[in-house]
């Protein structure tokens, strides 16, 4: 092959490329997100769109935007990549895993030894490189970039169904209030929703899967309740509670203890899903990280 028909080849380090720009939408968080120096990322968009003949981003002082044409050749892109994903699969059935995991993670599910199974994932399949994180949008960030294709797996804590999509159910846990240990309930046995409705409360943002569930519980009940602190970070909401700023009610999985903060179970029980998803067709490595999440996370 001649460099000039390599140069008129769209191969799928460019693809990668695009893809990484167009979700970060940064050149220097993409060319560290494809371990590549920023100036290599910019030269590969840029024999892109040369071969398309086409521009795929709007670059200026504001940012980069992705043109028309790059939102349309984005699916492709990415449809491209599985299909290459795919193909390495099929050809290297028999021998040992490899290539890349995206995973996306709820940050605080105190009952599960996440990094204990990383480490076990990686010594099973040490050849495949791990690339775990969060998303701002919880649950419903999560499915997005799954179905994407911006993440191979994700925890999953919403209650509906997604149908397009593979779920492997993991464990229930149910809620428990957390409420100030001055707050006139917190010596109960237990309490409703009902007892709680007229309370302000501390929650997760609206997207996240625990803040879904619970809605859901109340508007079943007929009840609404107000929500006047909102934060990303489940992990912190028991402290927020303590500090006097309302009541919650957390999965038990996620309840981080804090000083000035006690728990109480809810009746009658509302219990929160936790599953991991991925696409219909994952790829070898990503099918022994599902099977590696089924065997580790069960009831507690």
């Amino acid at each position: 092959m001649t460099i000039d028909e390599y140069d008129s080849t769209v191969d799928t380090r460019q693809l990668e490329y695009f893809v990484a720009v167009a979700d970060e939408l940064n050149f220097t968080r993409a060319a560290e997100r494809v371990f590549a120096a920023q100036s290599t990322v910019s030269a590969g968009i840029r024999s892109l769109e040369r071969e398309l003949g086409a521009a795929l981003f709007e670059r200026d002082a504001h940012g980069v935007r992705l043109t028309d044409v790059g939102a349309a050749v984005l699916a492709e892109a990415r449809a491209g990549l599985r299909s290459v994903e795919r193909m390495r699969d099929l050809a290297d059935r028999e021998g040992p895993l490899r290539g890349t995991v995206r995973v996306g993670i709820f940050t605080n599910l105190t009952r599960v030894d996440l990094p204990g199974i990383m480490g076990e994932f990686h010594r099973r399949h040490p050849e495949v490189d791990l690339r775990l994180g969060p998303s701002p949008s919880g649950s419903t960030g999560l499915v997005e970039d799954v179905r994407q294709g911006r993440l191979d797996i994700a925890f999953h804590g919403l209650p509906a169904a997604v149908p397009d999509l593979l779920v492997r159910h993991l464990t229930d846990s149910p809620f428990l209030a957390v409420l100030p240990e001055a707050h006139p309930l917190a010596g109960r046995p237990a309490v409703s929703l009902a007892d709680l409705a007229g309370e302000p409360w501390v929650d997760a943002r609206a997207g996240f899967g625990n803040r879904v569930t619970l809605d859901r519980a109340f508007s079943a009940l007929g009840l609404s309740r107000r929500v006047p602190t909102e934060l990303a970070d489940l992990g912190e909401i028991p402290r927020f509670v303590a500090s006097g700023l309302g009541v919650a009610a957390l999965p038990e999985l996620t309840i981080i203890p804090a000083s000035g903060a006690v728990v109480v179970p809810l009746r009658p029980t509302v219990d929160w899903r936790l599953s991991a998803i991925a696409r219909q067709r994952p790829g070898r490595a990503a099918e022994a990280m599902l099977q590696l999440l089924g065997e580790r996370i069960g009831p507690a």
